[in-house]
């Protein structure tokens, strides 16, 4: 400890921190990156695949989320360590550009890094490694455009994005209704997909899910669904060629922004009032049919002396409906929000073809369905379920089938599934390390390498032999010349991907090959950590 003294001439301590920082350098920190980003891979392995198990994770308030899908897992999984962070933030990418390929991008990462340790200690330099990795995956990917298949679909013919979702859903809980569920997702993301532009705004499919009848019931409805009911009981519960008025102001008088207070000291006086906030009430009510509306959705509420007259009135209401569903009702119906009573004039009105409220089961529970919209370009998934857990984990392959749907719309190339283009890409990766002549050569070798692991981990899990069947698929590949040979996974019997209808799209691996690569070659330039002392 050192003695100092502050401009007023007051002593104080300096006390030496540093010696208590950790420091791992060189050989030992690359090791102990590796060894962290391999444990987070290996974590996810078990999870790729149709065979693929499910993890069930326990959030810190006792809420349980049982999934199958790789960026939720890292999620909502505490990672400590700095390397699984990043692991956590390679599937978060892969999740928010591509929606699906979060499991197999870390798997893949975690392979890649297997095979740099083993460099390592052979004496190779990170950045060599770092290098023949970059050449590598760039082989990869123009391997891949070279094996990829264009596939030609439209509005009416969609079988083959049907095909893409089915192969992305057979890996999650849902797949034993994964027909009907493609289908759906597929309907969903057409109908809101701008298809000159190739364009496809997934804010407009909103996913619904309610406990309760089962996976089948799942539905696809072209309009909106409102977690609320009629505001009062005897209200019509179906209303045809509905006029909508959307309000974001109250259905009550207007309260003085001042402190006010009223003296009331006669019965008359009170009647007065009385009859004063009545007017106000009917002039709202009547105003309201005047534009012709013949239901109204009001984002705040109002109260039952208000729900009284607009009963009497016949003019159905809806209340406490929430900002964003406000807005997908006003896309969907072609309505205006209107935010003053003042402005409502009936060319702000929405249009619906059918407005009705549904009951489920025993519970009293109320939906209400706005359909055969003026613009139908708001659509709803409706998700039935056993129970939460269920509901949240279709919802979430729900989402990757969407997406998927989304990019093929975006670009309609697709490569094969079950490993084969990884095995694909492996044989082609080593084929080209032949022609670097320096150290490179060896990082080149073990990416091929490394590649093999998403095949191997597609056969471990589904129960075969690993070695056996890759080396089986690999040198039929070679020998047939044949890209589309991959790991039979539901046993089907045959090797050949375009038999089973395995597909995947093609900017999803490519996307994976890229981000894997890189978050590697960022992990490998690491060599000193530092890290403070731990008290």
């Amino acid at each position: 400890m050192a003695l100092a003294f502050d401009e007023y001439g007051r002593p104080f301590i300096i006390i030496r921190e540093q010696e208590q920082k950790t420091r791992l350098r060189g050989l030992d920190a690359q090791k102990a990156n590796i060894s962290a980003g391999k444990a987070v891979a290996r974590i996810l392995r078990t999870s790729l695949g149709p065979k693929g198990m499910d993890k069930m994770l326990q959030s810190p308030d006792g809420d349980v989320t049982i999934t199958n899908d790789g960026a939720t897992i890292l999620e909502q999984m505490d990672v400590d360590s700095q390397i699984g962070k990043l692991m956590v933030e390679l599937s978060r990418s892969q999740d928010y550009e591509i929606g699906d390929g979060t499991t197999g991008v870390v798997v893949m990462a975690g392979a890649l890094l297997e095979q740099a340790e083993k460099l390592l200690e052979r004496g190779i330099h990170p950045i060599r490694i770092a290098e023949g990795y970059e050449v590598a995956s760039r082989i990869a990917f123009e391997h891949l455009e070279h094996i990829s298949h264009k596939f030609e679909f439209s509005a009416t013919n969609a079988e083959s994005l049907v095909q893409t979702c089915m192969t992305t859903l057979s890996s999650k809980i849902v797949n034993r209704c994964k027909r009907s569920l493609a289908e759906i997702s597929v309907k969903a993301v057409l109908a809101v997909a701008d298809l000159e532009r190739k364009d496809v705004n997934l804010d407009l499919i909103k996913v619904e899910g309610k406990v309760g009848g089962k996976l089948e019931d799942t539905e696809l409805i072209y309009g909106i669904i409102v977690d609320k009911d009629m505001s009062h009981p005897q209200m019509p519960k179906q209303i045809e060629n509905a006029k909508i008025a959307i309000l974001t102001c109250p259905f009550e008088p207007p309260k003085p922004k001042t402190k006010h207070k009223v003296d009331i000291d006669s019965v008359e006086k009170f009647q007065t009032l009385r009859q004063q906030e009545r007017k106000y009430f009917d002039d709202m009510v009547q105003q309201c049919k005047d534009v012709g509306a013949t239901l109204v959705i009001c984002q705040w509420g109002f109260d039952d002396e208000a729900n009284h007259l607009l009963m009497n009135r016949n003019l159905p209401a809806v209340r406490w409906v929430g900002g964003v569903e406000l807005e997908l009702i006003a896309i969907a119906t072609g309505g205006r929000i209107v935010p003053r009573f003042q402005e409502l004039t009936p060319e702000k009105l929405g249009k619906a073809g059918l407005v009705r409220e549904k009951a489920f089961g025993t519970t009293k529970d109320r939906m209400i369905y706005i359909e055969h919209c003026a613009n139908s370009r708001a659509v709803t998934i409706f998700i039935r379920g056993g129970n939460k857990m269920m509901i949240e984990e279709t919802k979430r392959s729900i989402h990757d089938a969407l997406c998927v749907a989304r990019n093929l719309i975006r670009n309609n190339s697709i490569v094969y599934g079950g490993g084969s283009a990884e095995i694909s890409c492996s044989i082609a990766v080593e084929a080209a390390a032949d022609k670097y002549p320096g150290v490179e050569q060896y990082a080149i070798r073990a990416f091929a390498d490394a590649l093999d692991a998403i095949p191997m981990a597609l056969a471990e899990n589904s129960g075969l032999q690993p070695i056996e069947t890759l080396s089986a698929v690999k040198s039929q590949q070679i020998k047939e010349n044949n890209t589309c040979c991959g790991i039979d996974c539901n046993d089907v019997g045959t090797n050949d991907m375009r038999e089973q209808d395995v597909f995947e799209t093609l900017i999803g691996k490519q996307q994976q090959i890229l981000l894997a690569t890189q978050v590697v070659k960022m992990i490998l330039k690491i060599d000193d950590v530092i890290s403070p002392s731990e008290y």
